[in-house]
């Protein structure tokens, strides 16, 4: 979409994103590079297929918004916003549900790599 086309004049950013889809359990990084009230385009960390719509996450403006996307470059992908809206999933007890689901990821992940660092400081002792 050229920019005589867009409604918004986008701004260059540098934010982090994260692209949420199949109901929340599949999610991509992605690097926003320019951004207006009604869209962004995206710089992908990954190359996936993505669905038409999915959830765009950008922690640094504490927001998540309905993203539809428009158009695949081999550098990048180009969305709109729903309406200029925020997903659904900025709910606070969605929000919430995310969050403490994610904690316990987390915290199981935390408690894997401790054993882990035990097993490789027992191994490493009984080397010298």
């Amino acid at each position: 979409m050229s920019m005589e086309q867009r409604r918004q004049p986008r701004l260059r950013v540098f934010l982090k994103g994260r692209i949420h889809f199949n109901n929340g359990s599949s999610s991509i990084d992605c690097l926003v590079r320019d951004m207006s009230s009604t869209g962004a385009r995206l710089l992908l960390s990954e190359t996936a297929t993505l669905p038409e719509k999915f959830d765009l996450f950008i922690p640094q403006k504490e927001r998540t918004f309905r993203a539809q996307l428009r158009w695949r470059r081999e550098d990048g992908i180009g969305v709109t916003f729903d309406n200029g809206a925020e997903s659904p999933e900025t709910a606070p007890d969605l929000t919430m549900t995310t969050l403490l689901r994610r904690v316990g990821e987390l915290e199981a992940e935390n408690a894997a790599l401790r054993r882990r660092l035990a097993q490789m400081m027992e191994a490493a002792a009984l080397a010298i």
